[in-house]
């Protein structure tokens, strides 16, 4: 289903390359005269990571044959420089392409000035290349990706590489008889090998792969006569892998060392929302400034989708694949394919279940994933995060799942660490977002409410509630948090050992506090949190949870300080 949903995807684009094409990233471009006399190179790049692509033939697969590219390559095979051996003979197989080319279009002029290039000594053109004031930029990144070269005539809009007439449909491919096709279910040539895709820094990896005299052969046959795909069909499937993990791609993410992509069985107006809205959530386009920037937005789209404001059919899909390099293969870790209404539904689950209270004057309630992961980090990035927990969490948004206890945990104890630094708000909104989302999956219950809520009688909870009492008391009387900086660890995690001692230091406190209507505003916010505290007195344990719990309690009672029912009730 991986390949059909990948080949559908090809012919539903309509703007991808056609067969035997492909938009390359050439980096840097041979500029000759008319006569094949070396000008200079000429830099492509857009920036450090990418460089221009152009329409070219498609790149031979290779794996540790030595077979030359149609008119553009490494720096090994169009000027015979390579760091990791080989150059000569990766050379002059290049020499021999450009010769048959040549010879199949003797009269087209840009040949006619490539050939004459290589008509000279290999030193000649090696001390050329070496001259340009580029060599030491070309150098320094020749094992990019983008280090690429072709050619370009002095005065030409397009390199040699695109001129069309100068391009044979002849596949390089290995190549098996006619046979009933895997994908497309019509009788077509087979191929034996695949096309190799870029994924990371791995660039000879392949989705579909097949080890040679290893027992998976049979009644005979090789490579891909185990698997029929014909050339058709493999060429669109490879061209719209390609695509989707193209560097300016919308249609994948990244989360620690693995790629997802994404995409919707049609182009119409809900499967385009939803792949943009899709790609917003990750928060890529923001992460400069607001990574929580667009969100709300997205939860707009999918919620348009899921109520059939954005009209979609039974058969409209959605399809996600996770791949991890892996060698000489693409490893493929997850797979989805969801009716996209039913996916909208999870997203939207996932935004009720992260959605807290939130006072701040700039409300920005929906947090992207990149941050949710980030914010539980010694880094605060989200390649410092703990292997496999990114996976987990997609997961878990992808499939309406719990979310991860890893998640939990590990938020729970970058609040642990950061409480008792000074100025430093520990239990910030999305890390109560977590925690709320957590514990009421877990639960499958909603036992915990976007805001404050009285009723609520957990232990953890309360005694949250009651620490951050304790804490705008000394606040408002000192402008201090020590008992926040001294004491909040141990009060979500062993209350019964603390709270007598920040009690009596709160009622220090209470008497430094300027206004009797606050005083007695807090004496009976207090009072009333204790009357529900157990009757054995605080517990001397919290578990997990319930210490989750009481984060959520500190967190809630906090924002509702800050609302206006509350100055309202407590004016003098």
């Amino acid at each position: 289903m991986i390949l059909k949903a990948l080949y559908d995807y090809y012919h539903r684009s309509g703007d991808l390359p056609q067969k035997g094409m492909e938009l390359k990233e050439i980096g840097f471009l041979i500029v000759l005269s008319k006569d094949g006399h070396f000008l200079r190179i000429e830099d492509r790049r857009l920036d450090k990571r990418q460089a221009q692509k152009f329409l070219v033939k498609k790149h031979v697969g290779r794996t540790s044959k030595t077979i030359p590219n149609y008119l553009y390559d490494n720096s090994g095979y169009v000027f015979g420089y390579s760091e990791k051996g080989k150059a000569m003979e990766q050379y002059q197989l290049f020499k021999d392409k450009i010769n048959s080319i040549y010879k199949s279009h003797p009269d087209n002029l840009a040949i006619q000035a490539v050939h004459k290039f290589y008509q000279q000594d290999h030193s000649l053109i090696l001390q050329q290349i070496q001259s340009d004031s580029l060599w030491p930029e070309i150098k320094k990144n020749l094992n990019k990706k983008y280090s690429t070269f072709s050619f370009l005539i002095e005065g030409d809009t397009k390199i040699i590489a695109e001129k069309i007439e100068l391009i044979d449909n002849e596949s390089e491919n290995l190549k098996f008889d006619e046979q009933i096709c895997l994908i497309s279910g019509n009788k077509g040539v087979t191929v034996g090998t695949t096309t190799a895709t870029m994924i990371g820094s791995q660039a000879t990896a392949k989705l579909v792969a097949f080890q040679v005299d290893s027992g998976y052969d049979s009644y005979g046959k090789t490579k891909g006569g185990n698997a029929p795909i014909s050339e058709d069909a493999e060429f669109a499937y490879t061209t719209a892998l390609n695509h989707l993990l193209s560097s300016n791609s919308r249609n994948k993410f990244m989360v620690g060392s693995r790629t997802f992509l994404f995409w919707a069985s049609k182009n119409n107006d809900a499967g385009q929302k939803a792949e943009d809205s899709f790609f917003a959530l990750f928060g890529y386009e923001s992460q400069k400034d607001d990574p929580n920037k667009n969100i709300e937005q997205v939860r707009k789209v999918f919620e348009a989708i899921y109520k059939g404001v954005l009209k979609t059919t039974s058969e409209d899909t959605f399809y996600i694949l996770g791949l991890a390099p892996n060698a000489a293969r693409i490893a493929v870790t997850y797979w989805a394919e969801i009716p996209i209404r039913k996916f909208s539904e999870t997203i939207c689950k996932h935004f009720d279940d992260l959605e807290v209270v939130d006072m701040r004057k700039e409300k920005k309630p929906y947090t992207s994933i990149r941050n949710v992961i980030s914010t539980v980090t010694l880094g605060g990035k989200i390649s410092d995060a703990i292997p496999n927990l990114p996976e987990a969490v997609v997961k878990s948004i992808f499939e309406g799942l719990p979310y991860p206890q890893t998640l939990f945990a590990s938020c729970i104890r970058r609040i642990r660490a950061e409480s008792g630094e000074k100025d430093k708000n520990a239990v910030n909104i999305t890390r109560a977002a977590i925690i709320k989302a957590y514990l009421n999956r877990i639960n499958n219950n909603q036992e915990i409410k976007i805001m404050l809520d009285k009723e609520n009688t957990n232990q953890g909870y309360l005694c949250g509630r009651l620490f951050a009492v304790l804490d705008k008391i000394q606040e408002e009387a000192n402008n201090q948090h020590s008992i926040r900086e001294r004491y909040m660890n141990s009060a979500s995690s062993t209350p019964a050992a603390v709270f007598s001692t920040i009690l009596n230091l709160s009622n220090h406190h209470v008497e430094n506090l300027k206004s009797e209507g606050r005083k007695i505003f807090f004496e009976k916010l207090k009072q009333e949190i204790i009357s529900k505290i157990d009757a054995d007195g605080f517990k001397a344990q919290l578990d997990l949870q319930d210490q989750g719990r009481f984060f959520i309690g500190y967190y809630h009672q906090r924002q509702d300080f800050f609302t206006k029912n509350e100055d309202n009730n407590n004016e003098e």
